[in-house]
């Protein structure tokens, strides 16, 4: 019988029991140690003791089993400002959150593409652990010498809002409860009383100071949308700015709006599969781009090539096929002799078309620019400086208002007309210019088509240019004692040139060409004899002394990257982050990087351009989140504050800052900053309204707003008049006064002191008034600003209250004044999105907050009603003269042409200074307005980018959805209910174009009106799609491209930025509608910034009068006899 045929002998052993039985019998019976250990655990071993045989049952399992089951899973993600947003499954067992594992449902890439699931790191798999830490926040505290008083205050007037100022307005109390910060002595209070004393500072500091005094702070919006709409949607509804999130501590890339025009708008981690070659410039990504750094990996495998730049031997850098270790802050030189290498062999030698058509469409490389004369005395490449000489430097853009009328066919914004020399050797109007973005007659004219003209990108290209040697700054000399400009002098470069209605001009190319050393034939001037000329700055060998890069693989990568740009039309891709953009120059070397992509024409491009990473920055349904967030329903503008200029005035830094404007000016003559502090440019900027300054003046907004209408003035008259008086000054002048000082600040979302705080000392000394271990010295009497009043004692302690909300103590709560425990990310709902995938997706509460926690968005709103009723006593309705910085994307920008305005020219809102709005502020009704949408949507429609969004239908849809609010609810009456974060989230959903098709597809074809380019098309299969909250909850959603950001997902391609501003002819956001390599601001041009150059790192030697690193700062004889030096 064969062996398939035997029957089975129920009586035969198993096969592991003859291995036992022979190993029994006898033969190689093993190790005896091993058997030894069988005979311990009472089992049996095999014959080589490589098996153990147990007998028992599996009684042993049921802990396992115990320790696995669950009752339901829930979705949910971490709101963390890691970039991730990865959805999780949390696992819930008997009403507690056990573990969470990875959500593997992602909407899929298709067949070419690598997945994004599962996404997810180890912090993310170990952030259950929080929820029942004893690090916890689980219930309010208040800090008791605060509350001793308050309750004595309290009880003896009777009114919340009266004791306040009892206590603050008290020297001793107010001194004793503020040193007491960071001290401990928490004490547990009900909701009640906590929400209380918040309550009534605020309504107390608005009624005596106005509400510019109070501020509300909370990190990046994206991580936790919903969370930070509610406090931000409080604190806009009260007329409290809120502070921005995003430069302070450095993640903003300033270079970005200065480029393009916008904000942070990049591909999605997905597209860096489709590049065929990356350079990651100073950005980790296995380490900080956790989830996303399979598509890094993975393109290797079809042949992307990778190119690692860092100082360090970086986690990445094993990835990379070169490697180039590049001195700390110099990568703006290796960035710039890159350059030069591309700029000489495929702009200048090869004339490579497709770089130059790019280049002449999508830069503002052919744009004329005037040549001034100048007078100066830097030394010139690096020798001693002579007399004083006349010289040639580049100036302004040469625009229509400076030619003879009909120059141009349009004739408004002329100031903002831009031109180029057309190829028959005119003078044309492109298009797309900033003139065009506003005015009637730029209508259908906002496009990049050209309409016919062929702009000129050389002048050498012409039959009429002249040779000019123009003289460029440099910074890259050693510094010389009592030196202005550290570290500077000059070059001088020939570029050709013309004259043009009486103006000697040059085109951008020229200039760069000038700036980058890539000399032409007959042009005059010090040019590099070859790539290993480190004479001269711009060439390979000049950067090998700087950054200690070979110049050999400068040439190498920089004409590597060239190439595959030109055989894969432009995916070459620079993933830039941290590393780089944390360095005070980092403007400057992400400017030398983005002229790398631009030169390469890989912007626009899926696998190519730049791919900045710092923050969980992209809020994809941004129209609805603002809306909402900023309470753009219910009033407009907002106050919004930048956190930079908030911080260094309130934390008193300016008073240490010894740093000159001067010092960092142009060689070649920075009159703009001649004899002034880096303060004094913050307060010049918010004079003119170039930057938000809150508080603004030094007199409460509330109090202007009535002295106005006693007047019978319209605000705006009646501020800039009293600046004209004398009466009236800006706070910024004198931050240190009582009446200009914050009094209240708001955390929530955020670890303010522990993360965020540059100058945490600082911080706690004058903003708080804490122990303190600052150690610098404030300026002497001959370095203070100019602009300012110096008061010989600056307060300690400015704050009356600060307050966190949190689930965690940390640095923060330890300062605060009151504490409120908050809901963790698995306790609440909220939206979450990202710049690195194309998705929105949910929180949702596996379990209710525990203890006394609430979520964020339930603080708020009890915080909102409090108030109201407070307010029935102690505010009304009252006007707030709300100054307004001058506004980006709106016909703001056309208000001071070149930038800097002349004194004579006076106050004059909206122009020469910040607008004034009237704005009406019932504040008995700020909880009703909370919680309900506003009319101003419908009436006022919403506008994102100057692109206006109408959403009639929506918000019917809204009053069904969530209901409306009954009569009872005052200003809310009737009106679609937002008194839930799953009903705000909805209403940020439905507003949104990016997650409702009806919008985005009606928004581009209000686009197209002003470009006269076809874009709707790129929505309309999605004009019927929406994204609900209950969409997010099930599945993450893939977005609808819109006309809030510049890329595309059309036809389910990988989002990448500028797509739409490439392929349809969509201006960028600039002066010339295009990348710009030239910026004309005054104080731009007064840096020697006009153009990408190389700072080095910040010579704090010579900026603070300090000895160099390793320097001897003395030298004396120790008691032995020996000699001592201190570094």
């Amino acid at each position: 019988m064969s062996t398939s045929q035997r029957q089975h002998d129920p009586h035969e052993k198993p096969a592991h029991e003859h291995e036992h039985d022979q190993a029994t019998d006898g033969g190689d019976s093993g190790s005896p140690l091993l058997r030894m250990g069988s005979w311990l655990r009472r089992g049996k071993a095999s014959r080589d003791t490589r098996q153990l045989f147990l007998a028992g049952g599996r009684d042993a399992d049921a802990f396992y089993r115990q320790r696995w089951s669950y009752d339901k899973v829930v979705r949910s993600t971490h709101g963390v400002n890691c970039t991730g947003s990865c959805s999780w499954k949390v696992y819930v067992k008997d009403g507690i959150i056990s573990w969470e594992t990875q959500e593997t449902d992602y909407p899929t890439t298709g067949p070419d593409l690598p997945e994004y699931e599962p996404r997810g790191c180890p912090r993310g798999a170990a952030f259950s652990w929080y929820e029942y830490s004893p690090n916890r926040v689980k219930h309010p505290y208040v800090r008791s010498a605060l509350l001793d008083p308050y309750r004595e205050a309290r009880e003896r007037l009777g009114d919340p809002v009266l004791a306040w100022p009892s206590i603050t307005d008290d020297p001793a109390i107010s001194r004793s409860y503020k040193s007491a910060r960071g001290h401990g002595g928490m004490v547990r209070v009900s909701w009640e009383e906590a929400t209380e004393i918040i309550a009534a500072s605020y309504v107390h500091t608005i009624k005596a100071y106005g509400p510019d005094r109070i501020a509300g702070f909370s990190v990046i919006p994206a991580m936790s949308m919903i969370s930070y709409a509610a406090g931000s949607r409080f604190h806009e509804l009260l007329g409290a700015p809120m502070l921005s999130f995003y430069d302070w501590y450095a993640d903003l890339p300033p270079a970005s709006p200065q480029v393009f025009g916008d904000q942070t708008d990049v591909p999605e981690s997905g597209d860096w599969f489709n590049a065929q070659y990356l350079i990651m410039w100073g950005s980790n990504v296995p380490l900080t781009r956790t989830p996303d750094a399979h598509f890094m990996t993975e393109a290797r495998y079809h042949g992307q090539k990778v190119v690692a730049v860092s100082p360090d031997f970086a986690d990445n850098t094993k990835f990379a096929d070169d490697w180039l270790r590049v001195a700390p802050g110099t990568d703006a030189a290796l960035a710039q002799a890159m350059g030069h290498v591309i700029l000489s062999e495929f702009h200048v030698r090869r004339r490579e078309p497709f770089f130059l058509d790019y280049m002449r469409r999508y830069s503002d490389a052919p744009f004329l620019i005037e040549l001034d004369d100048a007078a100066t005395d830097a030394p010139a490449s690096g020798s001693p400086a002579t007399n004083a000489a006349t010289q040639v430097v580049p100036g302004k853009f040469l625009t229509a208002d400076k030619m003879p009328a009909g120059t141009t066919e349009r004739t408004d914004n002329q100031a903002f007309r831009p031109l180029v020399l057309d190829a028959d050797g005119t003078v044309k109007d492109p298009g797309g210019t900033l003139a065009d973005h506003f005015g009637d007659q730029g209508a259908g004219h906002w496009n990049l088509t050209l309409d016919g003209v062929t702009p000129v990108l050389s002048l050498m290209d012409t039959d009429d240019w002249t040779p000019v040697e123009v003289t460029l700054p440099r910074f890259d000399l050693p510094t010389q004692p009592g030196q202005a400009s550290l570290g500077g002098g000059t070059v001088r470069r020939g570029v050709p040139a013309r004259r043009i209605n009486g103006r000697l001009v040059t085109t951008v190319f020229d200039l760069l060409l000038a700036q980058y050393a890539v000399g032409r034939e007959g042009l005059p001037g010090q040019w590099p004899t070859g790539y290993d000329d480190a004479s001269t700055p711009g060439t390979p060998a000049w950067q090998e002394e700087l950054t200690g890069v070979a110049s050999g693989a400068a040439i190498k990568i920089g004409r590597e990257f060239a190439l595959n740009a030109l055989e894969s039309k432009g995916r070459s891709m620079i993933l830039m982050g941290a590393g780089v953009n944390h360095y005070f120059h980092a403007d400057l070397i992400y400017r030398t990087f983005l002229a790398l992509t631009t030169m390469c024409a890989t912007q626009g491009v899926n696998g190519g351009g730049w791919a900045h990473y710092v923050g969980q920055e992209k809020v994809r349904p941004v129209t609805g989140f603002s809306n909402y967030a900023f309470a753009l329903d219910w009033q407009r503008p907002a106050r919004q504050m930048i956190a930079t200029g908030w911080f260094y005035l309130t934390t008193d830094q300016w008073r240490y800052d010894g740093a000159r404007a001067d010092a960092m000016a142009n060689p070649l003559g920075g009159a703009s900053f001649a004899g002034k502090t880096t303060a004094d440019c913050l307060v010049e900027s918010a004079q003119r309204g170039w930057m938000p300054s809150y508080p603004t003046f030094d007199r409460s907004p509330l109090e202007l707003g009535r002295q106005a209408h006693e007047a019978g003035m319209a605000p705006g008259d009646y501020v800039s008049g009293e600046l004209r008086a004398g009466r009236l000054h800006f706070a910024a002048e004198d931050p240190d006064a009582p009446e200009n000082m914050p009094r209240v600040l708001a955390n929530w979302r955020t670890n303010l002191l522990g993360s965020s705080a540059k100058g945490t000392e600082f911080f706690l000394r004058h903003m708080l008034g804490a122990d303190n271990d600052v150690q610098a010295s404030e300026l002497d009497a001959d370095h203070r600003p100019a602009s300012m009043t110096w008061r010989d004692e600056a307060p300690a302690g400015k704050l009356d209250l600060m307050w966190t909300a949190d689930f965690r103590n940390t640095s923060t709560t330890l300062h605060s004044d009151v504490v409120l425990p908050a809901a963790t990310w698995y306790e609440k709902h909220d939206l979450s999105s990202t710049d690195m995938h194309p998705f929105v997706h949910s929180f949702n509460a596996a379990v209710d907050p525990p203890w006394e926690a609430r979520t964020d968005f339930q603080t708020f709103q009890e915080l909102a009603h409090l108030i109201s009723r407070m307010a029935a006593t102690h505010l009304g309705t009252q006007t707030d003269a709300l100054a307004v910085a001058l506004t980006h994307d709106s016909p703001d920008e056309l208000a001071t042409p070149g930038g800097v305005v002349d004194a004579e020219r006076g106050w004059v809102p909206g122009v020469t200074m910040p607008r004034i709005v009237a704005v009406e502020r019932d504040y008995t009704q700020i909880g009703n307005k909370f919680d309900t949408l506003g009319p101003l949507l419908a009436s006022a429609g919403m506008t994102t980018k100057t692109v206006a969004f109408h959403p009639d239908r929506e918000l019917d849809e809204l009053g069904e959805l969530n209901g409306r609010a009954d009569q009872g609810r005052g200003a809310g009456a009737g009106r679609p209910l937002v008194d839930t974060d799953i009903k705000a989230a909805d209403a940020v959903l439905k507003l949104s174009g990016t997650t409702n098709g009806r919008l985005a597809t009606q928004g581009f074809r209000t686009l197209e009106a002003r470009t006269g380019t076809q874009l709707a098309d790129l929505a309309a299969a999605d004009e019927d799609k929406r994204i609900s909250f209950a969409d997010t909850a099930v599945q993450p959603r893939s977005v609808i491209t819109s006309p809030e950001w510049s890329g595309s997902e059309h036809g389910g391609r990988r989002y990448s930025a500028f797509v739409q501003n490439v392929e349809r002819n969509k201006p960028w956001h600039t002066l010339t509608g295009r990348p710009q390599f030239y910026l004309d601001h005054d104080w731009m041009i007064d840096l020697g910034e006009a153009l990408p150059i190389f700072r080095p790192p910040l010579d704090m030697a010579h900026i603070y009068g300090g000895q160099a690193l390793g320097e001897a700062r003395s030298t004396a004889t120790g008691e032995t006899g020996s000699s001592q030096m201190r570094v």
